[in-house]
């Protein structure tokens, strides 16, 4: 089997969010893979940008992106008790381009967030916003990592064995679903 393409999309911009490290994280926990993490940093959806200048190419670029890839990794903050206005927004981008490379799609949940449900709630809300686009979300050991900020080392490994068996598990359900696909099953 060729070594899976992965995307990763974290619901928080700032380069050194425990989103991105827990992305990072199922990649080196799954083993060897391509791994590129999105640029979500669209403008707000506006219809007038739509029909004026038309759909930012960073939304095509995202779209090609999802199409290239095997599975997409999607790990997200909680705010407010929902998904971040950010991922919400790109998710609307993408709704609005003609091509749907998400139907289908492996697709990994994760959420790291300070308080003590770890994002759990965020989860939930991904999964009601990600009905439209038909993606296979895979289920697995749930991973919602609470107070995130004191989860990593200094190299961005996660420090807890339990959080770390969890989403290994999560990453083997992943390869599980990307070989039965392969395999037509």
């Amino acid at each position: 089997m060729k070594k899976p393409v992965f995307l990763g999309i974290s619901g928080s911009l700032r380069r050194g969010s425990t989103n991105r490290k827990l992305l990072r994280e199922a990649v080196r926990l799954y083993g060897d893979a391509d791994y590129t993490e999105a640029d979500i940093c669209f403008p707000l959806y506006d219809g007038d940008i739509e029909s004026g200048p038309g759909i930012p190419d960073s939304v095509h670029r995202l779209v090609g992106q999802i199409a290239a890839a095997d599975a997409v990794l999607i790990s997200g903050p909680e705010y407010n008790g929902s998904i971040s206005g950010v991922l919400k927004n790109a998710l609307d981008w993408i709704s609005r381009v003609e091509r749907k490379p998400l139907i289908g799609m492996p697709t990994v949940l994760l959420s790291a967030a300070a308080g003590r449900a770890g994002g759990a709630r965020s989860q939930f809300a991904m999964r009601l916003c990600l009905v439209a686009f038909r993606p296979q979300i895979v289920i697995g050991p749930e991973v919602a990592l609470a107070d995130s900020r004191n989860q990593f080392d200094e190299d961005g490994r996660l420090k807890n064995e339990r959080t770390v068996k969890s989403l290994t598990g999560l990453m083997q359900a992943l390869r599980q679903q990307i070989k039965d696909q392969v395999n037509g099953t």
